[in-house]
């Protein structure tokens, strides 16, 4: 039998591991399709899920192996007039998926953030690969039951550390995943909960702006009024509930993409495009932004941004405390999956529809029209922290802290 195990890790544990996620983030069922998205040094978590969806009843189940280095051969090599195309059998694999309301699994975790580093930043900025718009489009609609989760390999957990240690990674991924616990999927259910009620007390304050402030941040977003603040769990075009990621710790809405003034800073390093991206800072004018800088990878956002029309606007708020054990264990991961979830953080390109309520009656252009952003991008970047506060104005002008020194102050 294939390996089910990566090195120090025994493979009772990603057993336990691919059940969690088919108990939790994406419910498998019998006669079920199933995409799993991963790079080859995921193989084990990808077989262990195949095993895991298969014994519940799953009809089919394709992994997709990308190969990063794959992708840096093409952007050296490659004519640039063609490094925005993607073959058309992806998107009808994704597409056949969206029609039979399957279920999607994406594993994260980069064999080798900085990839690309060396490479031409515009060009690397042209090439989506491997997030393709069609799974976007999966993502956004809800049309599958879809999630992503992080897999431990040597070459991310050596980027972390300077050194190869996939049994550290694995120990701090174990305790984000509440696989330390007798039940994780039950301590899930009521982390899910506790998010759910945070999110109800934000809808209660009927806020018209956030206000991010800090050193090198002062930044307002303009928030939708018929959007909520969610924490991530949604419903899929059949009716299954599902959890896009794992783990979560934040709640979200979607901002207007038309009223974000000012200045922010991010607070951790991002790694984009196969570049990592260090102290970056965007300038919003009008809602879009009009000035990127950083110490590193400034060229590469601003490829990433200028992909469409949308790419360089907001989609999305998030809120994080520092109740998060995430960011409490003091990592920068360089993985945006979980980063991201270790502090605030804010994304440009599209919006996510999933923060109004009856969204999928509402057309294209009626999103539009109430200021969700449209793009074919979305990128999560990290704004959080004890010396950000952040504030909320209600309709009428009242004034409360949110966050401040990193504790939820409502």
């Amino acid at each position: 039998m294939p390996p089910l195990s990566l090195p120090g890790i025994p493979s009772a544990e990603l057993t336990s591991y691919a059940d969690l996620v088919m108990n939790v983030a994406a419910p498998v069922t019998h006669d079920d399709l199933v995409l799993i998205n991963a790079e080859i040094e995921h193989a084990p978590l990808a077989r262990a899920l195949t095993e895991a969806a298969y014994a519940r009843g799953a009809r089919y189940v394709d992994i997709w192996y990308f190969d990063p280095y794959a992708k840096r051969s093409r952007i050296r090599h490659a004519d640039p007039e063609t490094l925005h195309e993607v073959p058309s059998w992806l998107d009808h694999r994704h597409d056949a998926l969206g029609a039979r309301k399957g279920v999607m699994i994406t594993i994260r975790g980069e064999a080798d953030p900085d990839v690309l580093a060396d490479l031409d930043p515009a060009s690397a900025g042209l090439d989506r690969m491997p997030n393709l718009f069609s799974r976007y489009r999966l993502q956004r609609d809800n049309l599958v039951c879809w999630s992503a989760v992080v897999c431990p390999t040597p070459s991310w957990s050596r980027h972390v550390w300077g050194e190869e240690d996939v049994p550290r990674l694995w120990h701090h991924l174990k305790h984000f995943l509440r696989l330390d616990q007798p039940d994780p999927s039950a301590v899930w259910r009521e982390r899910l909960a506790e998010l759910r009620t945070r999110a109800d007390r934000l809808n209660e304050l009927c806020l018209d702006t956030v206000h991010f402030a800090g050193p090198g941040t002062d930044l307002t977003i303009g928030l939708i009024p018929r959007a909520s603040w969610t924490p991530v769990g949604f419903e899929a075009a059949d009716g299954r509930f599902f959890v896009p990621n794992l783990p979560s710790e934040e709640v979200f809405t979607t901002p207007d993409r038309r009223r974000v003034e000012g200045t922010v800073r991010a607070t951790r390093p991002l790694a984009v495009a196969g570049s990592v991206v260090q102290d970056l800072e965007l300038t919003f004018t009008d809602g879009v932004v009009s000035d990127v800088r950083a110490r590193a990878g400034a060229d590469v956002v601003r490829a990433h941004q200028a992909t469409d029309a949308g790419g360089a606007r907001l989609g999305e708020v998030a809120l994080v405390d520092g109740s998060s054990p995430i960011g409490r264990s003091g990592v920068t991961f360089m993985e945006t999956l979980l980063d991201e979830n270790a502090t605030c953080h804010l994304a440009w390109g599209f919006g996510l529809p999933q923060a109004l309520p009856g969204a999928s009656d509402l057309s294209g252009e009626d999103l539009d029209a109430l200021g969700v952003n449209s793009s074919s991008v979305h990128t999560d970047f990290m704004v959080g922290g004890p010396e950000v506060t952040v504030t909320g104005r209600d309709r009428n002008g009242r004034r409360v802290v949110i966050l401040e020194e990193d504790e939820w102050r409502l």
